[in-house]
């Protein structure tokens, strides 16, 4: 079962830490569910430059963007954010499969960078010590511009979407990088590890003095904030295929890496793992690949790129069909897979078939429940072909062999899912800066 590690579940309750992101502000902890990690030296753009999808040619100091890398064959390996300190400095946060394929290329290569790995928090740390190299928090929602003025000390610099500037909180300078989880920009704010109690309770107590309903948000609310905003936080890393640097690189990771640890849930069992790979293309991510230079999986994605591959959609579940589900817990006999709220996160990756009648034409990746959309809600891929508006049926729950520690015995449910716009809440679609989040697909 994935972990979202040290943050507490709760610390008012999940209802109102979701609805806080759309109506009054919220405070993200994300310290420790991310790995960091610290690519300098003379060589450090050309080598992420070669290591990732993006192009670095306008990618200036104080930046922020969106880093992915494939495989050889085009298969994504997962995502960070990368941050641009310095012309030979940058620093990528994100999951464990991105950091770990970079530190490989940078094993394997003759670049001249040194790293420096900040993993993230055990997810079961039974009481021992947790100490990371950074805090990091983020600050979201239709009040939040109050708290950012109160901690400031006056106005806040007017920063541009994925742009990195200096505020103050308290009598701490930090940087401040403007982004959003939920879909209504805010603040990213990191620094120490040793100023996380001072910078938050900073924060809090600068809410209540301007009068804003700032809640912090627990895990449980957290991991669904995506469902509004439209990313797939959890694909598959595309590494478990392949020969000649992809068999090196799966003798490279340890036995207790979250790829060789890791499981799939969900009701598509295939013997053929590549079966859960995507590409760039089907996660919206191929308007800002790098073309002109020569990085990993570039050949690939050029087969690619005229191809019909499948679209990111959003899938709204029946409601209906999502209470016969829970209503079958409080009947007799083998109850359908229990669906937990506000998240059923019980794999590291999701994979739910998702159909047409007898053919299967999409799957649904990361689900959940959204209290401000008051539905159950889940992202993932279809075939190029289908419409948004279509009611097509997910399949929910394991089949009977899988066998999986994490759920219960169970029988499968049929549930009618409408496909929707991605992304979902209508102030992401409508208003977020332009991003994977506004382009087509296409």
């Amino acid at each position: 079962m994935y972990v979202y590690p040290v943050v507490a579940p709760e610390f008012s309750n999940w209802r109102d830490e979701q609805r806080a992101w759309r109506d009054s502000a919220v405070l993200f902890d994300q310290t420790h569910h991310m790995d960091e990690l610290i690519v300098e030296g003379p060589d450090a753009a050309a080598f992420l430059d070669h290591v990732g999808i993006n192009s670095f040619a306008n990618f200036g100091l104080n930046r922020a963007k969106h880093f992915v890398p494939v495989t050889p064959a085009g298969h994504v390996i997962g995502d960070m954010i990368i941050f641009r300190e310095r012309e030979d400095k940058f620093v990528l946060v994100g999951r464990a499969p991105t950091a770990n394929w970079v530190r490989f290329q940078a094993a394997i290569g003759h670049w001249k960078v040194r790293l420096v790995h900040d993993p993230r928090s055990d997810s079961r740390p039974d009481g021992r010590a947790i100490y990371r190299t950074h805090y990091r928090f983020q600050i979201q929602g239709p009040d939040a511009a109050k708290i950012f003025e109160k901690i400031n000390g006056g106005p806040v610099p007017e920063v541009k979407f994925f742009h990195v500037d200096w505020i103050n909180v308290g009598s701490r300078r930090v940087q401040a990088l403007r982004h959003g989880m939920a879909g209504a920009p805010g603040l990213e704010i990191w620094g120490p590890y040793a100023d996380k109690h001072y910078i938050q309770s900073t924060i809090m107590e600068a809410a209540r003095e301007v009068g804003v309903d700032l809640r912090l948000v627990g895990s449980r609310a957290y991991s669904t904030n995506t469902l509004e905003s439209g990313w797939i936080p959890s694909p598959l890393p595309g590494i478990y295929t392949g020969d000649g640097m992809m068999q090196e690189y799966r003798d490279w990771l340890g036995a207790d890496s979250y790829e060789a640890v890791g499981s799939i849930g969900g009701s598509f069992v295939s013997d053929n793992i590549e079966d859960y790979y995507v590409n760039p293309f089907e996660l919206g991510y191929g308007f800002y690949i790098g073309w002109k230079s020569d990085f990993i999986g570039k050949d690939a994605l050029t087969r690619m790129k005229d191809a019909r591959n499948r679209k990111k959609v959003t899938f709204e579940w029946n409601r209906e069909d999502v209470l016969k589900v829970i209503a079958s817990g409080f009947e007799e006999g083998t109850p359908y897979k229990w669906i937990d709220f506000p998240q059923p996160n019980y794999a590291s990756s999701s994979a739910d078939m998702v159909m047409h009648g007898d053919k299967m034409v999409g799957m649904s990746m990361f689900n959940g429940y959204s209290f401000n959309e008051r539905c159950m809600l889940s992202l993932g891929v279809v075939d190029a072909d289908v419409q948004e508006g279509d009611v097509l049926t997910l399949k929910w729950g394991e089949p009977d062999e899988t066998g999986k520690t994490s759920t219960e015995r169970h029988k499968q449910a049929d549930i009618r899912v409408r496909v929707s716009p991605t992304p979902y809440a209508r102030e992401a679609r409508e208003n977020y800066a332009e991003s994977w989040r506004t382009k087509s697909n296409a």
